[in-house]
């Protein structure tokens, strides 16, 4: 029997550790072509919790790229943005004071790569030209999760918080729980709560407890 110990999870962002499905395997591949794009810039994009930030940092490693939200560009001084840049959360910015830094980026041609939550045709900027940008890159949907992905996702972030579950746990969150990466990470991070104030191992009857409170 484990008990969870209070342990702040911390995600591990390596290759070893991306879990490769069908949704995503496209994007991992032209992430892995790298130095051999055939185009400077490239967009991910998908729901919450899909792996956009993971497949980020397996690229930074490839690439030495430095990794920025697009609301810290705004603030970033010039010789931040050298070199190949990861630059997150697009479509979250708060207003355009991020947008004169990123067309810098696009017309110097440097390597580039974009994460949304949504499809960069549908991002609204308040340059034109950065908005013919979005849709000149290169962009990959990572996709609808399919059990595998799923399943592996919750082992993932279980393990993440130092807990290694039954397969019972997997499958029965899998079976109850919406179809998306986001419901996984917030119940994943709710069991552990569970766990750690009533003291249990985070086992199916905690799974099931914690699924008839949140449908009640």
């Amino acid at each position: 029997m484990q008990l969870p110990l209070p342990i702040a999870p911390r995600p591990r962002l390596t290759r070893a550790d991306f879990i490769a499905a069908p949704g995503n395997e496209k994007a991992l591949a032209f992430l892995e072509s790298w130095p051999r794009w055939p185009a400077p810039a490239a967009v991910l994009y998908g729901p919450a919790a899909s792996g956009k930030s993971h497949l980020v940092q397996v690229w930074a490693a490839l690439s030495g790229a430095r990794v920025i939200t697009a609301a810290e560009l705004a603030d970033a001084p010039p010789k931040l943005l050298d070199g190949a840049m990861a630059v997150e959360d697009i479509d979250a910015a708060p207003g355009t004071g991020h947008e004169a830094s990123l067309f810098a980026l696009f017309e110097r041609g440097t390597p580039l790569l974009l994460t949304g939550r949504t499809p960069p045709h549908s991002w609204r900027a308040g340059l034109p030209d950065l908005t013919s940008r979005y849709g000149a890159a290169l962009g990959f949907d990572l996709g609808a999760p399919d059990d595998a992905l799923l399943a592996g996702l919750a082992a993932k972030l279980f393990a993440d918080r130092q807990l290694t579950v039954p397969d019972g746990v997997i499958r029965l969150m899998i079976e109850r729980l919406a179809r998306s990466p986001e419901a996984i990470r917030d119940f994943v991070a709710a069991a552990d709560a569970r766990a750690l104030s009533e003291k249990r191992p985070v086992n199916q009857g905690l799974i099931r407890d914690l699924l008839a409170t949140s449908a009640s």
